[in-house]
């Protein structure tokens, strides 16, 4: 916005704004007898707003965007076209002047933190600045869909055909390995207060406990040294720090870090809505920027280069809720294998398993511009979502088990050819105010590396728990605990897991069995309390 002076008594007041860019709904308040607001437009390229001719004979103030002007009567005050020159190049006079204010903002924003802190802050703010470019210039879908082609067959493997590796190598394979979780997620979804990998799973043991003993066992039965690293945001370091110290005589090495800590934007003006750099003062304020910050953060950590120079060779990654994401020696293996051989290793394997009805939002394996690249439905023109969704066009999705090898990863950020699609996430904060946060996903940067592969796994290795549901699943007689591992009965007929949907107000006291035979339903009321009940058959319970 910019006030013109064509002559001495008169002003105008160019409200000329470009297509749609920073603003959803512009507002001007006049302090004076009338008000202009709620003006929402957005086109294609620059345009006028609807004439708006109004006259006053006194002097007001107007407020644009938190800057004042006070103008002297008599006013005019008009919307007109501007000349300019031409669509694309306000579009990047905008985009560039979106990127300044924020550089603004976040220099205001370090001189806030302490003087100890500010070059680590510095950093992080730096590729929070990249992120909101790279947001800046994306436009419209990140896939031609008609380019789309067809997965070469050995695209995906079967994990059937992967080979037993000898026993006797089985020690100097593991310590090429580095497991890796992501733990940077509350229990929000699940009614619980902070980090989610402390919430109980089996016999009052955590994800986090059960993790540790599975990589413990793994340790002693290969007489082995696979080192445990932890990925946690702002919002779970804390806790999980305090935690951690009761695995000190355990034979596991345990190594944490933090993804990077981001503010959150206002929705209207793309601008920080904090004022100061104390996260712990304001925590609606800031966010993780979801898990594909790990490779930077991992670098930026110096454990990248720690396990480098150990020799090690490819990272695991994988939620810490999944709770089928275990250490699989036959991947370990066929990784391995490949770097031991003339032929080019794979640098990012993705575990994938058979798509279902019930995982038709899940992302999926794609061959796209001659490489393996994972699409995820925000990717998707509107007009294919049901192509996406279609089981038969796309029979997998990502289990988000991940392989890396570890020195492609520093490659690839050395290189700055590190590529992942930006999640726009929109939310709103407690005190009502709109804003969105930049996100990606680790998976996503699979086309950035070399030789990508995926293995169609079963799907046991695919057990997350995102909710009470799921939780309610893994603590049944459906599964028997072995060494932090879940396996599932042999009793079970079908291999796939039961589909269990919980409302939201269903309470249980004392003990409650509820027993289901194969295409039986039962039915719970919401609001239900079942007390030392036993439910059992085709039971549907109705309101009166």
């Amino acid at each position: 916005f910019f006030v013109v002076i064509p002559c001495s008594h008169r002003f105008f007041l160019d409200l000329s704004l470009p297509f749609q860019v920073l603003f959803e709904c512009v507002s001007f308040a006049i302090n004076g007898d009338f008000e202009i607001s709620n003006i929402t437009s957005a086109m294609d390229g620059d345009y006028k707003m609807s004439s708006i001719i109004s006259k006053t004979d006194g002097d007001f103030e107007i407020s644009i965007g938190g800057q004042s002007f006070t103008l002297f009567g008599p006013i005019q005050i008009r919307s007109h076209q501007r000349v300019p020159s031409g669509s694309r190049e306000f579009k990047e006079l905008t985009k560039k002047d979106a990127q300044n204010q924020l550089e603004l903002e976040l220099e205001k924003l370090l001189e806030t933190a302490p003087a100890n802190k500010r070059p680590s802050i510095k950093k992080e703010f730096n590729g929070f600045c990249e992120l909101f470019a790279r947001f800046l210039q994306e436009e419209g879908p990140s896939v031609d869909w008609e380019r789309i082609e067809k997965l070469p067959e050995d695209a995906v493997r079967d994990y059937g055909t992967l080979p037993d590796p000898p026993k006797d190598a089985l020690k100097e394979m593991l310590s090429g390995l580095v497991v890796v979780k992501l733990n940077g997620g509350l229990g929000t979804s699940m009614g619980c207060r902070g980090p989610k990998s402390v919430i109980p799973v089996r016999s009052d043991l955590t994800f986090l406990d059960l993790t540790v003993q599975q990589i413990e066992h793994l340790n002693k039965t290969y007489d082995a040294n696979v080192p445990l690293v932890l990925m946690n945001s702002f919002n779970t370091d804390e806790d999980t720090a305090r935690i951690i110290r009761k695995y000190s005589g355990l034979q596991v090495e345990i190594h944490t870090f933090n993804q990077s800590c981001y503010p959150r934007l206002n929705r209207d003006t793309l601008l920080p809505i904090t004022k100061n750099c104390n996260v712990e003062a304001d925590m609606e304020a800031w966010y993780p920027p979801g898990h594909g910050d790990f490779y930077e953060s991992f670098q930026n950590s110096g454990l990248l280069r720690k396990f480098i120079d150990q020799g090690r060779k490819y990272c695991f990654i994988s939620n810490i809720d999944n709770l089928g994401a275990t250490v699989d020696l036959n991947i370990l293996n066929l990784l391995l294998s490949q770097s031991n051989s003339s032929a080019p290793a794979s640098e990012f394997l993705m575990e994938v398993t058979d798509k279902t009805r019930a995982d038709v939002k899940g992302g999926t394996l794609i061959n796209y511009e001659n490489k393996l690249r994972l699409l995820e439905i925000a990717q998707v023109p509107k007009e294919h979502v049901d192509d996406f969704k279609s089981v038969k066009t796309f029979k997998f999705f990502n289990t988000n088990n991940l392989w890396v090898r570890l020195d492609a990863i520093e490659r690839v950020l050395k290189e700055n050819t590190l590529n992942m699609e930006i999640i726009v996430n929109k939310k709103t904060v407690p005190n009502g105010l709109n804003v969105i946060q930049l996100e990606t996903a680790v998976g996503a940067a699979m086309k950035s590396f070399e030789g990508g592969l995926g293995i169609n796994v079963p799907r046991s290795r695919f057990l997350p728990v995102k909710k009470t549901s799921d939780l309610m699943l893994v603590m049944s007689n459906l599964y028997s605990l072995t060494n932090g591992s879940l396996v599932m009965s042999p009793q079970r007929m079908f291999p796939t897991t039961p589909l269990v949907k919980l409302g939201d107000n269903h309470f249980a006291k004392g003990t409650v069995i509820i027993i289901a035979n194969h295409g039986d339903r039962i039915d719970i009321p919401s609001g239900a309390v079942l007390e030392n009940k036993i439910v059992s058959g085709n039971l549907r319970i109705l309101d009166h």
